[in-house]
């Protein structure tokens, strides 16, 4: 019996199956995500004048009373993106913009207080859900134990 079950297999038993692998792989590629554009920056900052982003914050101290989440799209234009903030894993807030130009430059911002400290993420995301970008910064109330990190852009 093992035979003419090992016998019908080398005949071409498998025959049918690369006509199903041909096909799934045909409703994998047209289901398949595929980025649009791209982020070319993305960073926290204490502050966003003319469209562009005063500095670039890393570790913010108990100065820093507001942060913006600043990124620069680019060739995404008509697309839905959002900025989504997470504080400890958990989502705290979602923006969405829409995308009108080539090039897009859109931030939001945040305040923190005292009780927030630690890491903060802010994600950018397609109109799926799928992320883009993650930048993640700390936020710090002793700055004896851990100092700010505000770095300049020039």
């Amino acid at each position: 019996m093992r035979a003419m079950v090992s016998r019908n297999h080398s005949k071409g038993g498998l025959r049918w199956l690369a006509p199903i692998c041909l096909g799934l792989l045909v409703l994998y590629t047209a289901h398949a995500r595929v980025p649009q554009g791209r982020v070319a920056r993305a960073l926290f900052t204490t502050g966003v004048v003319e469209r562009e982003p005063v500095d670039r914050v890393l570790v913010a101290g108990p100065d820093i009373n507001r942060i913006y989440f600043f990124t620069d799209l680019r060739g995404m234009e008509g697309q839905v993106v959002s900025h989504r903030w997470e504080y400890n894993g958990e989502v705290v807030s979602t923006v969405k913009f829409e995308v009108k130009g080539p090039r897009w430059r859109v931030y939001s911002a945040r305040e923190l207080s005292p009780a927030q400290t630690g890491k903060w993420t802010a994600m950018v995301v397609d109109a799926d859900g799928w992320p883009l970008r993650a930048v993640v910064f700390e936020y710090v109330v002793d700055v004896s134990e851990k100092p700010a990190v505000i770095l300049p852009l020039n």
